[in-house]
């Protein structure tokens, strides 16, 4: 057992709602430099008492082929993950369907020229395979690292990421937008600018605590409420809830002695989950772990508790959009 999970088993909740039926439509698997996640990890998590029924995985440079053209590398990732996907389709690992869904990385910038990788993408996973994540986070502080992706400043208003933004349209595919919160506006014209195309907004549009935000959560708040509303007037984005418990976010979970309660998480984060399902509606919330990044800061099963909690008033119909309904609609699962 790893010091992690050391620090994080010392917080043992009952599981609130064990039979509501879950898709999580937003985790990572990896292994590298002794950072090991992958099916075994990822099912001892959602298996950890949820009812966890299917899952979609987000690129993370995973297993990229190690030679052939550049461009067509990160399709590795595509084929690696349609393995761990059917590993889990043959049911020798329970009813659960992971990665029934699967966001890999394009290189947008290619303009026309990323047809060929997205085409490569679909023939690895001609039934799973749902879209691209092109990671746009980027900060003028130095204290601020910068996406996987090292992107430019204004990647989202590139003419060449255009160009290639516009294929995914023309293909069925979806877009995952992961961003820091200055730049939600960028992402609310370039949905205006495609609106054909399907946005998955990460993370809550990444709101920053750390460097020189740090301290200033409710004058971040204060914009970051705006810049989601109006993003929410574009009818084809939708909103993912969660991976708000990162050490860039700056709650400092990761510092204590122990780790959160469902509780504490729920009233330190909230505010972010009520205002975003005001703006969007559950039909177009979905809730995600963002694991194993956010299983720096809390457990697997504290995490969904805290989720429960704060939509505890909500209808059962609202309920079973944010915990299953959206996700699998919008990422075509089957679980």
């Amino acid at each position: 057992m790893t010091e992690l999970q050391d620090w994080l088993d010392q917080v043992q909740e009952d599981i609130l709602e064990p039979e509501r039926p879950i898709c999580d439509p937003h985790h990572h698997l990896w292994d590298r430099g002794g950072n090991r996640y992958l099916l075994d990890e990822l099912l001892a998590d959602t298996g950890s008492g949820h009812n966890v029924v299917s899952t979609v995985f987000v690129e993370c440079r995973s297993m990229y082929r190690v030679d052939g053209p550049e461009a067509l590398r990160p399709v590795g990732e595509t084929e690696f993950v349609q393995g761990v996907a059917a590993m889990t389709a043959s049911g020798g690992y329970g009813d659960i369907r992971a990665c029934a869904g699967i966001v890999s990385f394009a290189d947008l910038t290619l303009g026309d020229d990323v047809v060929p990788v997205l085409e490569a993408h679909l023939a690895a996973s001609p039934n799973r395979f749902r879209g691209i994540r092109h990671a746009s986070g980027w900060d003028p502080s130095p204290d601020i690292r910068n996406s996987h992706t090292n992107p430019p400043e204004g990647l989202l208003g590139d003419e060449n990421f255009r160009r290639g933004f516009a294929h995914l349209g023309r293909m069925g595919l979806t877009f995952d937008a992961w961003l820091y919160h200055p730049q939600i506006p960028e992402l609310t014209a370039l949905a205006r600018a495609f609106p054909d195309v399907t946005i998955i907004l990460d993370h809550f549009g990444g709101p920053l605590g750390t460097g020189p935000y740090e301290g200033k959560h409710d004058e971040i708040f204060e914009t970051w409420m705006a810049d989601i509303a109006e993003l929410a007037t574009c009818g084809n984005v939708v909103a993912k809830l969660g991976g708000i418990n990162m050490p860039i976010n700056g709650f400092g979970w990761e510092t204590r002695p122990k780790p959160p309660t469902s509780e504490e998480l729920a009233e330190a984060t909230k505010r972010y989950y009520l205002h975003t399902i005001e703006h969007f509606g559950p039909e177009r919330c979905m809730f995600e772990s963002n694991f194993p990044v956010d299983k720096a800061s809390v457990s697997y099963p504290v995490l969904w508790n805290a989720f429960k909690r704060m939509v505890s008033d909500f209808r059962d119909d609202e309920k079973a959009a944010l915990f299953h309904d959206t996700a699998a609609r919008v990422y075509r699962t089957t679980g």
